[in-house]
């Protein structure tokens, strides 16, 4: 059996473990009783993650240009949901909208971000990217009358759920409370990071996805075989935009409020970046691997090693140099530094010259 048919199988594997894990009885108190935590509470948050590093995978992965701004755009949708749905302001739109809404605005700026930047390469463009982002992060606090600046945008209303849902989901076991059961905003993320997965996968084998491979290759040879090297970069600055708009949007409506700006700085872009460098630039299964491994090491591992710390005495005073979650930077900072070491291409590299839908 080849590689790539285990491959497959695996994923389905773990695709059918991630679905039904919400459904088994008992099975988030077991683990919480364990660990000290319900896990399934994070999970909505990994899956947000998920949607923001395929959204940077387009731009990084496909087309090969650094983008060091990507949570600047997951803030745009995030404040734009805030902003559409709260009730200090007049709008009080529905999620369906609201989502939309926030993909399309982070779209359009991200577009309006590379028209000056198309000409740029390297580390240039790496600190135009940069510098958009720190600019969004202050904007954000300093502009209080509009987005609340540190005081955030609260609360922001959950989905409604429409009434031909009610009857399939009751039957499932699931209540209709967004705040009390974490399984309706597990199946919302998991439902969206299944539909962007799926949608890059057939955009990656298409026509713009091969140019866009073409590009990263070479521009050069490229743009002499007709591309319009511009055109792609501000399609695929647009597109991973708009789909980091909407994962703050869907972070938004999961936190019920739109967090602190800074929230959104540059060492959320590093960690989204570290997930796609960790796992396989290019490869989306690679990419999602990379997230699970950080963030469940911010959202699960570490909290549950914490508590259990605690539990057993090991840590009674609560010092933080006895503390998984304190030492998360130096850890992914090793971690990349053994990768590019040992295995440059990340734990699933992208095979190529895979164009023609035998890829990941």
């Amino acid at each position: 059996m080849s590689s790539g048919v285990l491959r497959k199988l695996a994923g389905l594997l773990v695709l059918a473990l991630v679905i039904t894990y919400p459904l088994i009885p008992g099975l988030n108190d077991k683990i919480e009783s364990m660990l000290g935590k319900k896990i399934g509470d994070s999970f909505p948050t990994i899956f947000i993650y998920g949607i923001l590093a395929l959204a940077l995978n387009v731009v990084v992965g496909y087309t090969g240009l650094l983008h060091l701004g990507i949570a600047a755009f997951f803030g745009i949708g995030a404040f734009t949901t805030g902003i559409l749905t709260v009730g200090q302001y007049p709008f009080q739109f529905g999620f369906l909208p609201v989502l939309v809404v926030s993909t399309m605005a982070a779209a359009l700026l991200g577009g309006i971000l590379c028209v000056p930047t198309l000409r740029l390469r390297g580390d240039y463009l790496a600190l135009v990217t940069l510098g958009f982002g720190l600019i969004t992060v202050t904007a954000l606090r300093n502009l209080q009358e509009i987005t609340g600046g540190m005081q955030t945008l609260n609360p922001i209303p959950p989905p409604k759920i429409p009434e031909i849902l009610r009857c399939p989901l009751e039957s499932l076991g699931l209540t209709m409370s967004w705040t009390e059961d974490y399984r309706l905003f597990y199946y919302l993320t998991l439902g969206y990071l299944l539909l962007v997965f799926v949608f890059l996968r057939n955009l990656e084998h298409s026509r713009l996805g091969r140019a866009w491979v073409a590009l990263r290759e070479d521009e050069l040879a490229a743009t002499c075989m007709g591309l319009n090297a511009a055109r792609l970069k501000l399609l695929a600055f647009t597109l991973a935009a708009g789909l980091a708009g909407m994962a703050g949007s869907l972070y938004a409506t999961k936190m019920t409020n739109t967090t602190e700006p800074t929230r959104f700085d540059f060492q959320l872009s590093c960690t989204i970046l570290s997930c796609l460098i960790l796992g396989g630039l290019g490869n989306r299964t690679g990419v999602l691997l990379g997230v699970f491994l950080v963030a469940g090491y911010d959202f699960l591992f570490a909290p549950a090693a914490d508590a259990w710390l605690q539990r057993n005495d090991m840590n009674p005073n609560d010092k933080g140099y006895l503390k998984f979650s304190m030492w998360n930077l130096m850890i992914f900072g090793l971690a990349l530094v053994l990768m590019m070491r040992f295995r440059s291409s990340g734990l699933l590299p992208k095979r190529r010259g895979t164009t023609t839908g035998k890829g990941a």
